[in-house]
């Protein structure tokens, strides 16, 4: 049969499952993809492909004896290279983990994932530590945008989406502590959910760094699905976290109350509003109720408590890659500091003995919560960009307090890509991102849907709603 490798993933499972074709002849035709695409794009950085052709001749002498395989079938894939897999340990573009052992344990969503028949064969690339919105570290290099290879693809699991947008891999696994699924997603025309806070195991997650013993997980900090189409995105979500709140699903948009989020002082390109307006449009011509609203904060006054969150998870890896992350971490410890300019010790010292402010950050942070509990009480989701622009071209030359982006011709700070992602991080909102259009230039505009704690499944429901009435699928010209 031909293989169309952009199919969905579910339609790749029914090949499988209906012997239409084996794992093994489904991972070769991966494999050679991989081999053609990949040079220009440089998203797939670690590779195991002999142990992953040793399972799925495994799976499918399974498969062949009538053995139950899991809901995954056999389906190759790759993840994101921040979680363990014993055989393709996560390095995180950090040259000090390239010596990490082979043998590790499997991150949790990692079993689960093999547990329901996937079968591994790469990692794909990420900034150092997870720590950019671009993809580049001195390990395995840049990155680059499919759709357009002098830009980024976003960060940090910016070579999940150039993966799954060059029809690499049919499902991918991300993380997200400030737009790191949400970013690439748009940037690169595919989907993705941050989940709810805490819904889905991040133990075998780097960060923190292995080998920092049981290290907690970070707050703000999630492991999630990204996928070509929401129906994928449902699926591996049903595997990542089986216990999902469950509820009545909304079956038209009729049924919806949609707000959408106008934030002045936010960075903001004229296209990626058109986007978001686009989508009240569609929405509206639906008969869902739409009014521009937000929950009753300000977005000077979010962002701020969001960087000062920030201060501890990045400061929990100060023993091992402080050099590294030295100038991240010294303007959030500013924030704090009473005595300007600090010395490197003294800049760790400050940034972890303030606990106080910290404890008032989660203070201030409760309170916009409960905003938010309230917010959704009147609204299904809240709809807003995700970030600024569009892919931005790669710029890495200095540090991310010293970088600039165009908006519209505006020299924003590079920082002010975080703006519109914070919420959701900063209050533990489930919040997905999908396409939407093309720009004037050819590049993907996605929009992220926001919703209340705990309504992963109805925003994902909502998502489909709204992606069925878009019906925009892109697909970069690879040729």
């Amino acid at each position: 049969m031909t293989l169309n490798l952009y199919a969905p993933a579910v339609e790749q499972i029914s090949w499988l499952t209906s012997g239409k074709i084996t794992s093994s002849k489904l991972l070769d035709a991966y494999i050679a993809r991989y081999s053609r695409l990949n040079p220009a794009l440089n998203a797939i950085v670690s590779l195991d492909i002999e142990r992953a052709k040793r399972q799925a001749k495994e799976i499918d002498g399974r498969r062949a004896r009538g053995e139950d395989i899991g809901s995954l079938a056999g389906l190759p894939m790759t993840v994101k290279d921040c979680l363990d897999v014993n055989g393709l340990p996560a390095i995180c573009g950090a040259p000090e983990f390239t010596n990490r052992s082979s043998s590790v344990d499997d991150a949790i969503v990692i079993n689960r994932l093999k547990e329901a028949g996937a079968i591994i064969w790469g990692k794909t690339n990420v900034p150092i530590y997870c720590g950019d919105v671009q993809t580049y570290n001195k390990v395995y290099g840049t990155t680059n945008n499919p759709y357009d290879l002098t830009r980024t693809p976003g960060g940090s699991s910016g070579g999940s989406a150039a993966a799954l947008a060059t029809g690499l891999t049919p499902l991918e696994l991300g993380s997200d502590i400030g737009g790191s699924i949400r970013t690439p997603a748009s940037f690169c025309g595919v989907y993705g959910l941050k989940p709810t806070y805490g819904l889905v195991p991040s133990k075998g997650h780097v960060p923190p760094s292995p080998h920092l013993k049981d290290a907690k997980a970070p707050d703000l900090g999630v492991v999630g699905p990204m996928a070509r189409n929401i129906e994928d995105l449902e699926l591996l979500m049903s595997i990542i976290a089986p216990d999902s709140e469950k509820g009545v699903l909304p079956t038209s948009c009729s049924e919806l109350k949609i707000a959408i989020w106008q934030e002045p002082l936010f960075a903001l390109s004229d296209e990626v509003a058109a986007a978001v307006n686009l989508v009240a449009d569609v929405a509206k011509g639906k008969d869902a109720l739409v009014s521009v609203d937000k929950p009753d904060f300000e977005g000077e006054e979010l962002v701020n408590i969001y960087q000062r969150l920030l201060i501890p998870i990045i400061t929990s890896e100060l023993p091992t890659v402080a050099k590294n992350i030295f100038k991240f971490t010294k303007p959030l410890a500013k924030l704090f500091a009473k005595q300007g300019e600090l010395s490197f010790s003294n800049t760790i010292i400050s940034a972890t003995q303030k606990t106080s402010e910290i404890a008032e950050a989660e203070q201030e942070r409760d309170v916009i919560k409960k905003k938010c509990d309230a917010f959704f009480e009147q609204y299904d989701v809240l709809i807003a960009p995700v970030t600024s622009v569009t892919a931005i071209p790669h710029n890495n030359e200095k540090s991310l307090y010293r970088r600039k982006i165009e908006v519209d011709g505006n020299l924003e700070n590079y920082t002010s890509l975080f703006e519109w992602v914070a919420l959701s991080s900063t209050c533990h909102l489930p919040s997905v991102s999908i396409p939407v259009k093309l720009s004037s230039d050819g590049l993907p505009i996605g929009i992220q849907i926001i919703g209340k704690t705990g309504a992963d499944r109805k925003i994902l429901s909502i998502a489909r709603l709204l992606a069925r009435e878009l019906n925009f699928s892109p697909t970069p010209d690879m040729s």
